[in-house]
């Protein structure tokens, strides 16, 4: 199963346990009117609307590349990201609006106990779901799956927080922590949402991944061929689940085109290895200059023209610049 059908197939069945999960909470407010469980139910219609959202988006993404789209639809999870993490950010604020107005005029609260056990359950549930989801989406560099792994796993913290506060109202029978517990979660809640609408404006604005750029800059530089004597102006944009890395590679000038081109096969192959088969490339191949050979430590080379001083190693500051490297003499 290829990374679009997995990612798509793991998001339906998120959407379908949402809804589940939510029927569940609206009971359990039905029987406490509890406005911390109310509030959670709340957030849970959330989880609904986020579910089909990033379902929706999966879809769109899993799309081939056309005409019109030729560097294929996996945008569209970033602006379902952004989507889901407002609607995060709404569920806060309504969280924090009715447990203000609960402050001033508390409600009775009725089987308590039943209604512990049923949120106490959603939550064992969204734990399981939310990292299942965010593990894939990180194998599969899916920002959909991320973010909706995300906001079940906020939504847990917060359903087992309410639940904390719930055994405290059911011993210590203060009814006004109810809406206090509440406010605690909606803050966390409103910080999730921020959390996502930033990854999600960072990926439609192409913003370096300097997580991923370190670890592809390792990797090269642990797995350098003599013959790789420069990389330069390397740049990752990440579309949904697809990578796309451009970069120059310098090899000697005397290669032949299918030499040259066996090189960036072995560059190519190199980073599928460790970072899967969801990466296109695009290598474009330069010939070594005469001030290439202070930095190229390539063995028995008939055509060296100075002797090598000192290799360079990648960084992510040197290997993002536009500019073959050299030695600069002082």
């Amino acid at each position: 199963m290829n990374t679009a059908r997995q990612n798509f197939k793991i998001q339906k069945n998120i959407a379908i346990i949402s809804v589940a999960l939510f029927i569940i909470k609206i009971f359990a407010w039905f029987l406490t009117h509890s406005v911390a469980i109310l509030t959670d139910a709340l957030e849970s219609i959330v989880n609904v609307i986020a579910g089909f959202i990033g379902l929706y988006s999966l879809y769109v993404s899993g799309k081939p590349k056309d005409v019109d789209h030729p560097y294929g639809h996996g945008k569209v999870e970033f602006i379902s990201a952004a989507i889901e993490g407002v609607l995060i950010a709404v569920a806060g604020l309504l969280i924090i609006r009715e447990s203000i107005i609960n402050l001033s005029k508390p409600h009775e609260i009725h089987q308590l106990d039943f209604g512990i056990v049923l949120i106490v359950f959603t939550a064992f549930i969204n734990l399981l779901a939310g990292r299942y989801c965010v593990k894939t989406g990180n194998k599969n560099n899916s920002l959909a799956l991320i973010a909706g792994g995300k906001h079940l796993l906020a939504d847990t913290y917060t359903t087992l927080g309410i639940g904390v506060g719930l055994l405290l109202i059911y011993f210590t029978k203060i009814v006004w922590l109810d809406s206090v517990v509440a406010i605690i979660f909606a803050i966390i809640i409103l910080y999730t949402a921020y959390k996502i609408v930033r990854s999600s404006i960072a990926g439609i604005m192409d913003e370096a991944d300097m997580v991923l750029l370190k670890k592809m800059v390792d990797t090269l530089n642990n797995n350098r061929s003599e013959n790789w004597i420069d990389l330069h102006n390397l740049r990752i944009i990440k579309y949904g689940s697809m990578l796309h890395l451009d970069c120059h590679l310098t090899v000697p000038w005397y290669f032949n085109v299918h030499e040259a081109h066996n090189e960036i096969d072995q560059l190519s192959g190199l980073v599928r290895e460790y970072f899967g088969d969801s990466v296109e490339l695009f290598v474009h191949s330069d010939g070594c200059l005469d001030f290439s050979c202070s930095i190229c430590d390539k063995q028995n080379c008939n055509q060296r023209k100075f002797p090598f001083q000192q290799k360079i190693s990648w960084t992510m500051e040197n290997i993002s610049s536009n500019k073959k490297h050299k030695i600069y003499v002082k």
